[in-house]
């Protein structure tokens, strides 16, 4: 389970500064021979939100220090407030997460309890601008709540790499300001392959313990 951790986690990185500085919008414009500069803001300069502080989540928290200083909001169902001695972390509710920050990023397995965790009344709780990202797990986000929060104007980005049915082909691909990616969150080289040998390692312990 620690081989995609460092992908993911990267992954993550790169769609909050995508979502910040609108490199996906302005991608998709000049592509159409439009030239517009777009004001984005720095990751160290806002408010960032993080749910869920296991593997992925806390290696979110150690790449955000490279960028300077942003406030912290962090939730997780097992606190370690230990992580308090590196960070300067703000343990809050979740909907203290969604009215607060202007990106919130989500790290959590696909439970019954995570289940369309974020729906139309956690999405209308953000900031009018504020920005979301999901590389855990599809289902965790409804779909169709945030297709119409956006449809609405609500929300500055959204950056979505897992779906409840992949290949993905719904409506969300209307809006240009929602990043979407294939699914791509452990796939770099290193990680993938360390993913294959601890599961040859695994299946072989497996095998000799029998």
């Amino acid at each position: 389970p620690d081989a995609p951790a460092p992908a993911v986690a990267e992954l993550a990185i790169a769609q909050m500064l995508a979502l910040l500085r609108s490199t996906h919008v302005s991608n998709c414009q000049l592509h159409r021979g439009e030239w517009n500069r777009i004001f984005g803001r720095r990751l160290g300069e806002i408010t960032v939100g993080i749910i869920g502080v296991g593997r992925i989540g806390g290696r979110v928290l150690r790449r955000t220090k490279a960028f300077g200083t942003p406030r912290l909001l962090v939730n997780d169902i097992n606190p370690d407030y230990t992580s308090n001695k590196e960070f300067k972390l703000e343990w809050v509710s979740k909907q203290t997460i969604f009215r607060e920050a202007d990106i919130v990023s989500l790290h959590l397995p696909l439970t019954k309890n995570t289940k369309n965790l974020v729906g139309k009344k956690e999405l209308l709780l953000m900031k009018p601008d504020a920005m979301i990202i999901n590389t855990s797990r599809g289902g965790i986000i409804n779909e169709n709540d945030l297709y119409e929060v956006m449809m609405e104007g609500h929300l500055s980005g959204a950056a979505i790499d897992v779906f409840e049915r992949e290949p993905y082909c719904g409506k969300l691909s209307e809006i240009e300001r929602c990043l979407l990616t294939a699914h791509m969150g452990s796939m770099s080289v290193d990680c993938r392959t360390r993913m294959e040998i601890e599961a040859t390692e695994e299946a072989v312990r497996y095998i000799a313990s029998g």
